[in-house]
């Protein structure tokens, strides 16, 4: 993101935004085999809404707890961090219940046993005691409730991170990618449990898009910018979403480029530099992500835009972000539930991914005025003291 506003003005406004499109990304993803998934940013470009959600976490927690460790006793601002992680864990934990909920609805009085072996749910049966420990562990994850885990992760190391950022930013930023290429090339991953293998969102690999976007953050914060803007990055920046572009929707252009990776992959380069693995975040998706990020911050008309009122919905979903997530992910559940009992039609699945998306923003708005007329409130019994 730019210098500037960003501070200065309380909220960045395309923060808010982009946080609410990428929600909104999120919710329809997360109803899978609609036609509108089809338009999401999935589609066109290797990365998705999810290091984009990543990013932008790392952003706001630089701006909100930076200050605390280069202005105020160490603790209290621990404790803030660590808060918002426990937090983060209930939320996911609820989530899940009520998902588990909600496909025990769908098998019990509608007869759509199906959905019990979807999701990653099936184990709750095959092995009761051993899943009902992972949950709580985090070492077993439902499908599509994956992110929270990785976010809650990522916050309980944010207090050592934000002070070395304050001090030494471009040596933590290479640390970062240090670890991120001994998690690729060793597959140092957290374990699940009961089932094998490593979490979906390795947070040993997803480190990276958090600590730049914390860096980001932290120097937004001091109204400066972590990469600095300079006219060759943004050209290489665009030239290469341009050509993830082409690659995506220019069949011969994607063969040529995946034919390439796999000689590569077959010459003995690491599968982390030249797949499009998600877990450890692999080099293809991480570029793409970075110059996206960077020309998208680096373009001065997206601050009117931001700022505008057809932006107003995005912002305030941007702004209750957790909640927003939160309620969009049970909602899609439940709407996987009902797309399982009724064949795919375009009028119905739009109807009700916007029935959802109304709800989401009827929420979002409700919370935002909610804390508004608190500290109206506020204000008042001060004046009046």
């Amino acid at each position: 993101m730019s210098a500037g506003t960003a501070v200065a003005g309380g909220r960045d406004a395309r923060l808010d935004m982009f946080r609410g499109l990428a929600l909104v990304m999120i919710f329809i993803n997360h109803v899978p085999g609609t036609v509108y998934e089809n338009y999401t940013n999935r589609n066109f470009g290797f990365s998705d809404a999810a290091e984009a959600f990543v990013f932008m976490s790392g952003m706001a927690a630089g701006l909100a707890y930076s200050a605390g460790f280069a202005n105020g006793p160490l603790w209290p601002a621990v404790a803030r961090i660590w808060a918002r992680a426990r937090t983060l864990y209930f939320v996911h934990i609820a989530i899940t219940v009520l998902a588990l909920g909600i496909f025990a609805a769908a098998a019990k009085w509608f007869g759509l046993y199906e959905v019990l072996s979807k999701n990653n749910i099936a184990p709750l049966f095959t092995q009761p005691l051993e899943t009902m420990i992972g949950i709580p562990l985090l070492t077993h994850q439902l499908g599509y409730l994956n992110i929270l885990p990785l976010y809650a992760v990522l916050l309980l190391v944010t207090p050592l991170l934000i002070p070395i950022g304050l001090r030494w930013p471009v040596p933590l930023a290479l640390a970062s990618v240090l670890v991120w290429v001994l998690a690729g090339q060793f597959r140092i991953n957290l374990p699940n449990y009961p089932n094998a293998g490593g979490w979906f969102f390795n947070p040993v690999s997803w480190q990276i898009v958090f600590v730049i976007g914390l860096l980001s953050g932290m120097a937004m914060k001091r109204g400066a910018r972590f990469v600095p803007y300079h006219p060759v990055l943004l050209a290489l920046s665009a030239a290469f979403v341009v050509y993830v572009l082409v690659w995506m929707k220019v069949p011969a252009v994607g063969a040529a480029g995946r034919s390439l990776l796999g000689s590569l992959r077959e010459a003995g380069v690491p599968f982390y530099l030249v797949s499009f693995d998600k877990s450890f975040l692999a080099l293809p998706r991480l570029l793409h992500a970075l110059a996206l990020f960077y020309l998208l911050g680096s373009l001065s008309i997206f601050r009117p835009i931001a700022s505008s009122g057809p932006a107003a919905p995005l912002r305030i979903m941007g702004r209750q972000g957790l909640a927003v997530f939160a309620t969009g992910t049970v909602l899609s559940l439940f709407l996987q539930a009902v797309k399982t009992a009724v064949p795919p039609d375009p009028l119905r699945d739009g109807l009700m991914l916007a029935a959802g998306l109304a709800v989401l923003l009827a929420l979002a708005w409700s919370l935002t005025r909610t804390a508004e007329m608190t500290r109206d409130a506020a204000r008042v019994r001060r004046a009046t003291a």
